[in-house]
């Protein structure tokens, strides 16, 4: 019952990557609004990130360097909370974008938290 749970658990954390992922491809251009204005680059970052979540998905699906891949992409995760999401709820201009910023806050917080659970359970595996 353990396998199972785990394969699931692992596809079911991976569908919110690979959905994302793929939308910083075909979605660059409108995304790079959210790319902080102090660090050059703009659709580059997307772009990197788009590529980052994608190879995030294929580590954790087959089970290949998925403690360190973790472990990276919960700190991908905290940095857009840090840079993204907190600096955009402080400055939002109105309660639907201030609740969204936080719904943000909230979602990259838990999936990062999952990412280290995930890290933790491979923590052991070759």
């Amino acid at each position: 019952m353990k396998i199972p749970a785990l394969l699931l658990g692992r596809i079911l954390f991976s569908i919110p990557f690979l959905a994302i992922g793929l939308m910083h491809f075909t979605g660059a251009e409108q995304m790079s609004g959210s790319v902080p204005s102090w660090l050059p680059g703009g659709v580059f970052w997307i772009y990197l990130t788009g590529v980052t979540e994608l190879g995030a998905v294929a580590s954790i699906l087959t089970g290949k360097y998925t403690k360190t891949v973790a472990q990276l992409l919960a700190l991908q995760l905290l940095i857009y909370v840090c840079a993204i999401h907190i600096p955009g709820l402080l400055s939002a201009s109105s309660e639907a974008l201030k609740q969204m910023f936080m719904m943000n806050i909230l979602k990259d917080l838990g999936l990062a938290g999952g990412a280290l659970l995930i890290s933790h359970i491979y923590a052991d595996r070759p």
